[in-house]
Protein backbone atom coordinates (compact mmCIF):
# COMPACT_ATOMS: atom_id res chain seq x y z
CA UNK A 1 0.00 0.00 0.00
CA UNK A 2 1.23 3.22 -0.95
CA UNK A 3 1.27 6.14 1.62
CA UNK A 4 1.68 9.02 -0.50
CA UNK A 5 -1.60 8.47 -2.38
CA UNK A 6 -4.38 11.27 -1.97
CA UNK A 7 -6.68 9.57 -0.35
CA UNK A 8 -4.39 7.80 2.13
CA UNK A 9 -5.47 10.27 4.68
CA UNK A 10 -9.26 9.12 3.81
CA UNK A 11 -8.06 5.43 4.20
CA UNK A 12 -6.41 6.27 7.89
CA UNK A 13 -9.62 7.89 9.15
CA UNK A 14 -11.41 4.80 7.78
CA UNK A 15 -9.55 2.41 9.48
CA UNK A 16 -9.63 4.59 12.64
CA UNK A 17 -13.47 4.58 12.76
CA UNK A 18 -13.89 1.17 12.21
CA UNK A 19 -11.49 0.48 15.17
CA UNK A 20 -13.47 3.11 17.32
CA UNK A 21 -16.38 1.64 16.23
CA UNK A 22 -14.91 -1.84 17.52
CA UNK A 23 -12.72 -1.21 20.38
CA UNK A 24 -14.39 2.55 21.43
CA UNK A 25 -12.12 5.19 21.79
CA UNK A 26 -9.90 4.59 24.79
CA UNK A 27 -8.81 1.51 23.69
CA UNK A 28 -7.86 2.59 20.29
CA UNK A 29 -4.47 3.81 19.47
CA UNK A 30 -2.00 4.51 16.36
CA UNK A 31 -0.13 1.45 16.93
CA UNK A 32 -3.63 -0.32 16.19
CA UNK A 33 -4.81 1.74 13.37
CA UNK A 34 -0.79 1.35 11.54
CA UNK A 35 -1.69 -2.87 11.96
CA UNK A 36 -4.75 -2.92 10.61
CA UNK A 37 -3.42 -1.17 7.58
CA UNK A 38 -0.65 -3.59 7.34
CA UNK A 39 1.61 -0.39 8.03
CA UNK A 40 4.27 0.75 10.28
CA UNK A 41 3.40 3.65 13.32
CA UNK A 42 5.36 5.55 11.72
CA UNK A 43 3.27 5.80 7.68
CA UNK A 44 0.29 7.18 10.10
CA UNK A 45 2.51 10.27 11.52
CA UNK A 46 3.39 11.12 8.33
CA UNK A 47 -0.36 12.27 7.70
CA UNK A 48 -1.35 12.51 11.45
CA UNK A 49 0.66 13.88 14.69
CA UNK A 50 -1.07 11.82 17.08
CA UNK A 51 -4.61 9.59 18.03
CA UNK A 52 -5.86 12.94 19.22
CA UNK A 53 -5.21 14.76 15.71
CA UNK A 54 -6.70 11.14 14.21
CA UNK A 55 -10.12 12.02 16.34
CA UNK A 56 -9.85 15.40 15.54
CA UNK A 57 -9.98 14.91 11.72
CA UNK A 58 -12.64 12.25 12.03
CA UNK A 59 -15.62 14.54 14.08
CA UNK A 60 -14.35 17.19 11.68
CA UNK A 61 -15.18 15.06 8.72
CA UNK A 62 -18.82 14.37 10.37
CA UNK A 63 -18.94 18.26 10.65
CA UNK A 64 -18.34 18.76 6.89
CA UNK A 65 -20.38 15.89 6.24
CA UNK A 66 -23.47 17.55 8.55
CA UNK A 67 -22.56 21.26 5.94
CA UNK A 68 -22.92 19.49 3.14
CA UNK A 69 -25.93 17.88 3.68
CA UNK A 70 -27.72 21.41 4.91
CA UNK A 71 -25.70 22.86 1.77
CA UNK A 72 -28.01 20.95 -0.26
CA UNK A 73 -31.29 22.85 1.27
CA UNK A 74 -29.63 25.90 1.06
CA UNK A 75 -28.79 25.41 -2.46
CA UNK A 76 -31.99 23.93 -3.61
CA UNK A 77 -35.09 25.74 -5.56
CA UNK A 78 -38.24 25.79 -3.98
CA UNK A 79 -39.92 28.21 -1.28
CA UNK A 80 -37.16 29.11 1.48
CA UNK A 81 -39.77 28.35 4.52
CA UNK A 82 -39.52 25.18 3.56
CA UNK A 83 -35.67 25.19 2.17
CA UNK A 84 -35.25 26.32 6.18
CA UNK A 85 -37.52 23.40 7.68
CA UNK A 86 -36.39 20.55 5.79
CA UNK A 87 -32.25 22.05 6.74
CA UNK A 88 -33.25 22.04 10.31
CA UNK A 89 -34.75 18.86 10.33
CA UNK A 90 -32.37 17.17 8.52
CA UNK A 91 -29.77 17.88 10.57
CA UNK A 92 -32.04 17.05 14.06
CA UNK A 93 -32.51 13.82 12.12
CA UNK A 94 -29.02 13.28 11.09
CA UNK A 95 -27.75 13.45 14.77
CA UNK A 96 -30.01 11.26 16.07
CA UNK A 97 -29.39 8.50 13.71
CA UNK A 98 -25.84 9.05 14.40
CA UNK A 99 -26.21 8.74 18.03
CA UNK A 100 -28.32 5.26 17.26
CA UNK A 101 -26.43 3.81 14.48
CA UNK A 102 -22.79 4.72 15.24
CA UNK A 103 -22.89 5.88 18.93
CA UNK A 104 -18.88 5.58 19.07
CA UNK A 105 -18.44 8.16 16.66
CA UNK A 106 -20.57 10.55 18.04
CA UNK A 107 -18.93 9.82 21.28
CA UNK A 108 -16.22 11.96 19.22
CA UNK A 109 -17.76 15.33 19.54
CA UNK A 110 -17.77 15.36 23.55
CA UNK A 111 -13.69 15.40 23.37
CA UNK A 112 -14.00 18.37 20.35
CA UNK A 113 -16.85 20.93 22.09
CA UNK A 114 -14.43 20.15 25.01
CA UNK A 115 -11.08 20.84 24.12
CA UNK A 116 -11.17 21.74 20.17
CA UNK A 117 -13.70 24.80 20.33
CA UNK A 118 -12.17 25.92 17.22
CA UNK A 119 -13.60 23.15 15.39
CA UNK A 120 -16.71 24.10 16.68
CA UNK A 121 -16.85 27.67 16.13
CA UNK A 122 -16.09 27.30 12.39
CA UNK A 123 -18.74 24.31 12.13
CA UNK A 124 -21.11 27.10 13.45
CA UNK A 125 -20.11 30.05 11.50
CA UNK A 126 -20.50 27.63 8.73
CA UNK A 127 -24.31 26.69 9.57
CA UNK A 128 -25.30 29.92 10.13
CA UNK A 129 -23.41 30.82 7.00
CA UNK A 130 -25.32 28.41 5.16
CA UNK A 131 -29.05 29.65 7.26
CA UNK A 132 -28.46 33.09 5.99
CA UNK A 133 -28.64 32.06 2.37
CA UNK A 134 -32.22 30.47 2.71
CA UNK A 135 -33.24 33.59 4.21
CA UNK A 136 -31.61 35.93 1.79
CA UNK A 137 -33.30 33.74 -0.78
CA UNK A 138 -36.65 34.09 0.94
CA UNK A 139 -35.77 38.15 0.83
CA UNK A 140 -35.24 38.19 -2.84
CA UNK A 141 -38.39 35.77 -3.69
CA UNK A 142 -40.83 38.14 -1.17
CA UNK A 143 -41.25 35.64 1.24
CA UNK A 144 -39.37 37.28 3.94
CA UNK A 145 -38.56 40.97 4.83
CA UNK A 146 -35.95 40.72 7.56
CA UNK A 147 -33.87 43.97 8.79
CA UNK A 148 -31.25 42.44 9.93
CA UNK A 149 -29.91 39.42 8.00
CA UNK A 150 -26.84 38.02 10.34
CA UNK A 151 -29.21 38.88 13.36
CA UNK A 152 -32.07 36.52 11.92
CA UNK A 153 -29.06 33.77 11.13
CA UNK A 154 -27.64 33.63 14.10
CA UNK A 155 -31.51 33.72 15.78
CA UNK A 156 -32.43 30.70 13.94
CA UNK A 157 -28.84 28.99 14.69
CA UNK A 158 -29.25 29.96 18.94
CA UNK A 159 -33.09 29.11 18.51
CA UNK A 160 -32.49 25.45 16.74
CA UNK A 161 -29.09 24.23 18.81
CA UNK A 162 -31.06 22.53 21.72
CA UNK A 163 -32.09 20.48 19.07
CA UNK A 164 -28.85 19.74 16.70
CA UNK A 165 -26.14 20.05 19.42
CA UNK A 166 -24.96 16.20 19.80
CA UNK A 167 -24.91 16.36 23.79
CA UNK A 168 -28.91 17.38 23.91
CA UNK A 169 -29.63 15.07 21.18
CA UNK A 170 -27.99 12.61 23.42
CA UNK A 171 -30.08 13.66 26.49
CA UNK A 172 -33.27 13.43 24.85
CA UNK A 173 -32.78 10.02 23.42
CA UNK A 174 -31.50 8.75 26.99
CA UNK A 175 -34.78 10.61 28.32
CA UNK A 176 -36.71 9.07 25.47
CA UNK A 177 -38.36 12.49 24.42
CA UNK A 178 -39.36 12.79 20.87
CA UNK A 179 -38.20 16.39 20.51
CA UNK A 180 -39.03 16.59 16.52
CA UNK A 181 -43.06 18.06 17.19
CA UNK A 182 -41.16 20.53 19.22
CA UNK A 183 -38.25 21.45 17.04
CA UNK A 184 -41.54 21.62 14.55
CA UNK A 185 -43.02 24.53 16.58
CA UNK A 186 -39.50 25.98 17.12
CA UNK A 187 -39.57 26.22 13.15
CA UNK A 188 -43.04 27.44 12.32
CA UNK A 189 -42.67 30.43 14.95
CA UNK A 190 -39.59 31.92 13.25
CA UNK A 191 -40.84 31.55 9.69
CA UNK A 192 -44.42 33.16 11.29
CA UNK A 193 -41.76 35.86 12.78
CA UNK A 194 -39.59 36.55 9.49
CA UNK A 195 -42.99 36.39 7.60
CA UNK A 196 -44.82 38.80 10.15
CA UNK A 197 -41.72 41.18 9.64
CA UNK A 198 -42.34 41.74 6.23
CA UNK A 199 -46.28 42.59 7.17
CA UNK A 200 -45.34 45.50 9.69
CA UNK A 201 -43.21 46.67 7.04
CA UNK A 202 -45.65 47.16 4.75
Amino acid sequence: MTTDAPDHRDRILDTAAEQVRRFGEAKTNVVDIAKAMGLSHSAIYRHFRSKADIFDALAARTMAEEAELAARFAKAEGPAAERLRGLVLALHRSKRAKLGEDPEIHGLYRRIVAERPDLVTDYARRMTGLVRQVLEDGIAGGEFRIRDLDTSAGVVRDAVTVFVHPAHVEQAVVAGLDMEPRLQAVIDALIAAFEATGRHDK
